[in-house]
């Protein structure tokens, strides 16, 4: 009876929160046409957030205090089939939350953790490496040693909130060490500068924009830790912050498919659709075929959910801890906390199931919300496929399935994982 107990009272959390998160979409549900169509950086949206205790209480878990990975992941679907601008916004929050744990050492970890929740940060983020992606040209931000910290230079596209965030992560290299530090960024700090980007395709909520440094002092508290280079193996847990993050944009991608099925659906009942709703043949299969395509994106990446669940319990901090080199051996029924061994190769597994997870459900926004329009019509409905589009426009699927390929067929870890940078 006394180990039901902690089940329990988990199981009333997660409840709770889901139904703050179903109240928080409603709100956002009634307006969020005339949100999309301002396109305006998101102060009022932070603010709804921050008041229903989303933004605190999406933080890693630990003793009264923060999300487990699932309830987190439900949490941002459940927003995101409202307006998935601020389901974005809440998934990049939750995976940069995260970021002590997969760079920091332990101590600061759980001191970033705990400042966070006081101040009920809203995190935001970009670490994609010191270069672009072909490799070819200067890198956009730079870091010189001054004192004990470092001076920072550059600029930088962010994707969500990068006029509202409290901490904005990126990672930077320093030419004098040749080392990729990952740091955080207070926008109010002398020397940053922050620009939206207006008139968006889609997305248009979210806050996206670009980070400009000039000579910015970070002091060595703001340092997370090291990011390794691509041809350099990364700890275990380190590894995982890639993923984390395109899974949890997984879940943004499920929002938007369960928003626009949901609106078309309504839409035809009311008789708003093309086609009258009672015993249309064609109409019956097409809402088939789209359901049917729903759900299997859903079962892919609550799969990929799992696994990934189960690895972010194998530790408190997962970047600095000690880790079995004994191969694969993850339980993928496993849930956090349960102190299950993250191996090497471990990573590897989730790297694969997250890019499965991400292409499966790519494909089915962008099929489901283009053939929702021929449904029915409306003010508004296009605003899912345009979201959709923004969502997925920068992760090509041939790389992804180009990885996907290499870990089956070579069970090869170190593609699968320069594809998550």
């Amino acid at each position: 009876m006394t180990l039901a107990l902690p089940v329990r009272a988990a199981e009333t959390e997660h409840r709770a929160l889901l139904r703050t998160a179903r109240d928080v979409a409603e709100d956002l549900a009634a307006d969020a046409i005339a949100r999309d169509r301002t396109g305006a950086p998101p102060l009022d949206e932070a603010a709804r957030l921050r008041e229903a205790g989303l933004l605190a209480a999406l933080t890693p878990p630990g003793p009264d205090r923060g999300t487990d990975w699932r309830t987190g992941c439900a949490v941002i679907r459940e927003i995101s089939a409202a307006d998935s601008s601020v389901g974005e916004v809440l998934a990049r929050h939750y995976a940069n939350a995260w970021s002590g744990r997969f760079f920091a050492d332990g101590p600061r970890a759980d001191e970033l953790e705990e400042e966070s929740l006081r101040g009920q940060w809203l995190w935001t983020g970009a670490l994609r490496g010191p270069a672009p992606e072909d490799g070819t040209g200067p890198a956009d931000l730079t870091l010189r040693r001054r004192g004990t910290g470092y001076l920072i230079s550059g600029r930088r596209a962010v994707a969500t909130a990068v006029t509202v965030a409290d901490q904005i992560l990126v990672d930077a290299l320093c030419p004098a060490t040749g080392d990729v530090l990952v740091l955080r960024i207070a926008p109010g700090a002398r020397g940053v500068s922050l620009e939206p980007a207006p008139d968006r395709l889609g997305q248009r909520v979210a806050g996206a924009g670009e980070l400009v440094l000039d000579r910015v002092t970070v002091p060595a508290r703001l340092i997370l830790g090291r990011r390794p280079q691509d041809e350099e193996p990364a700890a275990p847990g380190t590894a995982l912050a890639g993923p984390a993050l395109r899974l949890a944009l997984c879940h943004v991608g499920l929002g938007i498919v369960e928003g626009a099925l949901t609106e078309a659906r309504d839409l035809s009942r009311g008789g708003h659709g093309h086609r009258s709703p009672g015993g249309d043949p064609d109409l019956l299969l097409t809402y088939g075929e789209l359901a049917t395509a729903a759900q299997t994106a859903t079962a892919v990446v609550h799969r990929a959910t799992d696994v990934l669940a189960a690895a972010l319990g194998a530790g408190p901090h997962l970047g600095t801890g000690r880790h079995a080199d004994t191969g694969p051996h993850l339980d993928h029924g496993a849930r956090p906390g349960t102190g299950a061994h993250l191996g090497t190769d471990d990573p590897a597994t989730v790297a694969a199931l997250v890019a499965t997870a991400e292409n499966v459900t790519s494909k089915a926004a962008l099929d489901i919300t283009t053939r929702v329009l021929e449904l029915a019509d409306a003010p508004g409905l296009d605003r899912f496929w345009r979201n959709a589009r923004v969502l997925t426009a920068h992760h090509p699927a041939t790389t992804r399935l180009r990885s996907i390929g290499e870990h089956y067929l070579n069970a090869s870890h170190r593609v699968v994982a320069a594809a998550f940078h």
